[in-house]
């Protein structure tokens, strides 16, 4: 799973998600007027990408530049109406200024992928009020600490001074998301009624630790310190700004997330009941646009959730067969109460436990690059790969592993994230498939790739495809396999369990949103055909209730994947070169699924 600051949703409409891009270009460059129709058009590319990222602060500092770096976003429905309004001026001025017909094939897939992103934006601005602004990950705010921690770089006073700044703008921010809240409730637009167990107490986790009570220091205060501790200036300014610091956080920090509680609770008393999006109005119209998001495809619910029966049937087989490979006798609905129960698939359940788990995650990666990486890939990412366990203050929301990224020029890695906050719940044979999904050859390959493609235009370096990007890091799974990975059939069985989970998230997702399910029927079926955790269950059920059609995602991606690769093994035959087939899925960056199957078929024509 990609993690950023904002929802996927979000992503998708907004560059406030984008990540880190140190040293970006401050404006365009100047368009010589005897440039080709390609370079006028890349520079338009340039000039409308940070016009629309100078509407947010955090995606300026995001992007490594430090304007309005004391400055938090517009949190309102308001600014998302003016950053599409910036947006539908860009497309009209592209459409007038520039012929398509004179454009190389590379800059004419550009022009309508930047078509495609404006509609995106004006599909989720229709959207605005069924789009749920409180989810079981949280909310728009939840994303502030985060970026206070990893992306607000601390090199001077002055940044420091931003830094409180921040702190402060954070009660005009939540008071923009309480209105946005209270508006929902007013207009009954409510989440399920479940995801306040969630939300809540990691929102209650911002008021505690130091400077609020005496606990240990808050995630945000210990991040403040450390980097007023580093800064070369005298103790004088360092006490000043640590007391800045304090103020800040006890006074402006502290009220706002007061506010977002309480907002919160007024939402959670009005909101009673667990429906899937068919409850909401045009809740039927808004899946199937959701899902043609999510997945690039104009698959039905119904086409989707059907694959989702089928996938799950043969991988029960493929899951038979180790089954009996091991010798373990009974069903297979046994042996995964089995595998569930044992302690020796369980890492155990103290800090040392956490630590090996970590070990062993960084172990796994650093052997695949080592012995397998070269044999795969022609190309690999620059950037750095880090493996950590998910910070305690955001443990009930955060998923149970996911990436976020890191930027093209290496000041900050590739995060792989696993949530540890209760090792009885962690399934110690998924944890090669899980890194090889999340680091390496899944996602860090991919995006840390998009990222260093100078030649891209910057709005496709840091594009949001979700079927492409969750396609293949589940892609990526199996290429551990081939690679003579999995050698313990426990851990092959291990990636047969993630896998059949995310065939299981098209019969859920679907059975959800458009069938109807309860979420006693969603978690009954996961319970069936998966290995996961309670915990992780619960916490995945909740996931697809209030994000529909992300989960679909992964499965789509993956199968398509896979489909396109058999039609140029069987085109190709020996020319076939599996390092040719995956620089032709990865050198153009994130892109829709058609797009990616043009760029195959290119990759078969030149191979033959």
């Amino acid at each position: 799973m990609i993690r950023t600051a904002c929802s996927a949703l979000a992503l998708s409409a907004a560059l406030i998600a984008a990540p880190a891009y140190a040293q970006a270009p401050t404006k365009a460059p100047p368009v010589a007027a005897a440039q080709s129709e390609d370079a006028r058009l890349a520079a338009f590319f340039q000039e409308s990408f940070l016009e629309s990222a100078r509407l947010s602060p955090e995606t300026l500092s995001q992007l490594g530049m430090k304007e309005r770096y004391g400055e938090l976003g517009d949190y309102t429905k308001a600014g998302q109406d003016k950053a599409l309004a910036v947006a539908e001026a860009q497309l009209a001025r592209m459409k007038r200024d520039f012929d398509r017909a004179k454009l190389s094939d590379s800059s004419k897939v550009s022009y309508d992928l930047f078509e495609k992103s404006v509609a995106t934006q004006r599909l989720f601005d229709r959207w605005y009020w069924q789009s749920y602004a409180v989810t079981s990950t949280g909310s728009a705010l939840d994303g502030l600490p985060v970026m206070l921690i990893n992306v607000h770089r601390v090199d001077s006073v002055a940044d420091a001074d931003a830094y409180v700044s921040r702190l402060k703008a954070v009660e005009r921010v939540a008071s923009e998301v309480c209105a946005d809240i209270d508006q929902r409730t007013a207009k009954g637009f409510l989440p399920p009624a479940f995801v306040f167990g969630r939300v809540i107490p990691d929102a209650q986790n911002q008021l505690k630790g130091a400077p609020f009570d005496t606990g240990p220091d808050h995630a945000v205060w210990a991040d403040f310190k450390k980097k007023v501790a580093a800064l070369k200036t005298d103790d004088a300014t360092k006490a000043r700004l640590l007391k800045d610091g304090e103020a800040a956080l006890k006074a402006g920090w502290a009220n706002g997330y007061k506010g977002y509680i309480a907002a919160l609770q007024r939402m959670q008393a009005k909101a009673t009941t667990v429906n899937g999006v068919w409850a909401l109005p045009q809740g039927e119209a808004f899946y199937a646009d959701l899902l043609s998001f999510f997945t690039t495809t104009p698959l039905t619910a119904d086409q989707i959730h059907q694959t989702g029966l089928s996938e799950v049937a043969r991988i029960r087989g493929e899951m038979e067969a180790i089954q009996q490979k091991v010798g373990f006798k009974g069903t297979l609905n046994e042996f995964f109460a089995y595998l569930k129960t044992d302690a020796k698939f369980r890492y155990p359940n103290t800090d040392a436990g956490k630590q090996q788990y970590l070990a062993d995650a960084k172990a796994i990666i650093g052997t695949y690059m080592a012995t397998a990486a070269n044999k795969q890939f022609s190309v690999l990412p620059k950037g750095a790969l880090e493996v950590r366990a998910v910070e305690p203050f955001r443990e009930k929301t955060a998923s149970v592993a996911f990436y976020n990224t890191g930027t093209p020029d290496g000041s900050r890695p590739g995060i792989f994230y696993v949530n540890l906050s209760d090792m009885t719940q962690v399934f110690k044979p998924q944890l090669e498939a899980i890194a090889y999904h999340e680091g390496a050859p899944g996602h860090h390959f991919q995006i840390a790739r998009s990222l260093e493609q100078t030649d891209l235009p910057m709005f496709r370096r840091y594009a949001y495809q979700g079927a492409y990007q969750e396609g293949w890091g589940l892609y990526a799974e199996k290429l551990g396999k081939e690679a003579g990975f999995y050698q313990d059939p426990y851990n092959d069985f291990g990636r047969l369990s993630l896998e059949i989970w995310r065939a299981a998230r098209l019969v859920l997702d679907t059975g959800i949103h458009s069938k109807r399910w309860s979420r006693d029927q969603a978690v009954q079926y996961m319970r069936d055909n998966t290995l996961n955790s309670e915990r992780d269950i619960q916490s995945e059920i909740d996931r697809y209730f209030t994000t529909p059609g992300q989960a679909t995602s992964y499965k789509i991606g993956q199968l398509r994947i896979s489909e396109l690769r058999a039609k140029a093994e069987t085109a190709l035959g020996p020319k076939f070169d599996i390092r040719a087939f995956h620089e032709a899925v990865l050198a153009a960056g994130a892109i829709p699924l058609d797009v990616l199957e043009q760029r195959v078929e290119a990759y078969i024509a030149g191979a033959r």
